[in-house]
C-alpha cells in the first residue's frame, strides 16, 4: 500500500535537509506508527505521504502512484486527520461534513451517524466556531472517514481529548483496521502507539532510528526490574532486583520458601523507555 525509498526533503530557505534517507513499507490492513518528539519530522513525513510536500528526493508510492505525480483521484483513496484541523467556522458541523462529502465521488457515510459515534450528535447544528478543541479534534477525525478511504493518515488523533473520548477514537481506529484499512498514525503518545500499532518507527531529527513491532522493541532491553516485599523478623522489608537475577536473590528465595513473600511487582520496559535508550531523547 505504501512504499517509501530513501526519501530526503529540504524546505526552501533551509540550509539542511529536514528528512534524511527515510525508507519503509506498509502493508494493507496495517497500523504503522511514527513515534517521536515534537519537531522530529513526523508531520513533515505525513505531508510528504499525503502529497502536500512534493519537492522530496527519492521515491514515495501510495497505491502504486508516485506521490509527487499524483492527480486529483489520489485523494479519493486517502483520508487525512490533521493535528490542527481547519473548518468553515461560521458553518455548523453538519454543514461542514456535508460540504466535504460533496467533494468526493465515492459514496460517503451518513454524517449524522458519524457525529453520533463521537458524541457530537447534539452539537450537529452548532457553528464550529463555538466548538472546543476536543470537539474539533473529534470532528476532524470523522471528516477523514466520510468517503470510506483505503488509507488513513492520522496526526495525533487523541491529542487534547479526555480519556472517554480518546477511547472512542481508538476503538474506531481499530474498527477501520479490521475493515482492511491501512493506517499511518503520527504521535508522541507512546501509550497509543503501543496499544494500536502493528509496527512503529522511531523518528528523531528526520531519521528512522529504529523500526519494529512494539513488543519486539520493548524486548530489546532486558533489564526488567522486580520489586518485592517480605516478612523477616517481624518486619516488612522491600527490595528490588533485575528479573534475570531474581532466582539467585537470597532474600527472595528464602522468603518464597518460608512463605514470607508479601508482594511482587515487575516493571517492564515501555516504548518510551526503549525510545530514550536507543535515541537519547525524550518523547515530549
Amino acid at each position: 500500500m505504501i512504499t517509501v525509498d530513501n526519501v530526503f526533503l529540504k524546505y526552501r530557505g533551509a540550509k539542511e535537509d529536514t528528512i534524511h534517507g527515510v525508507t519503509f513499507n506498509v502493508k494493507q490492513g496495517e497500523i504503522f506508527g511514527f513515534l517521536g518528539p515534537s519537531g522530529a519530522g513526523k508531520s513533515t513525513l505525513q505531508k510528504i505521504l499525503t502529497g502536500v510536500l512534493r519537492d522530496y528526493r527519492g521515491s514515495v508510492h501510495i497505491l502504486d502512484t508516485e506521490v509527487k505525480l499524483r492527480g486529483h483521484h489520489f485523494y479519493e483513496d486517502i483520508g487525512v486527520d490533521f493535528e490542527f484541523p481547519n473548518f468553515y467556522s461560521k458553518c455548523t458541523a453538519l454543514e461542514n461534513l456535508n460540504y466535504f462529502a460533496s467533494l468526493y465521488k465515492n459514496k460517503h457515510a451518513d454524517p449524522r451517524t458519524l457525529l453520533e459515534r463521537v458524541g457530537l450528535e447534539k452539537d450537529a447544528d452548532k457553528k464550529v466556531a463555538e466548538y472546543s478543541k476536543g470537539m474539533k479534534m473529534r470532528l476532524g477525525f470523522i471528516r477523514a472517514l466520510l468517503h470510506d478511504p483505503k488509507i488513513l493518515f492520522l496526526d495525533e488523533p487523541t491529542s487534547g481529548l479526555d480519556p472517554s473520548n480518546a477511547r472512542t477514537i481508538k476503538d474506531m481506529i481499530v474498527e477501520q483496521k479490521n475493515a482492511g484499512k491501512t493506517i499511518i498514525l503520527t504521535t508522541h503518545n507512546m501509550h497509543d502507539a503501543a496499544e494500536l500499532c502493528d509496527r512503529v518507527a522511531f523518528i528523531v531529527d528526520g531519521q528512522v532510528k529504529a523500526m519494529n513491532t512494539p513488543a519486539a522493541l520493548q524486548s530489546r532491553i532486558s533489564n526488567t526490574q522486580v520489586k518485592y516485599s517480605f516478612e523477616q523478623g517481624g518486619q516488612i522489608l522491600e527490595k528490588q532486583c533485575l528479573l534475570a537475577a531474581l532466582r539467585k536473590d537470597a532474600d527472595f528465595v528464602a522468603a518464597l520458601a518460608s512463605g514470607g513473600l508479601m508482594s511482587i511487582h515487575s516493571k517492564e520496559q515501555t516504548l518510551e523507555d526503549v525510545f530514550i535508550e536507543l535515541t537519547g531523547r525524550c518523547l515530549e
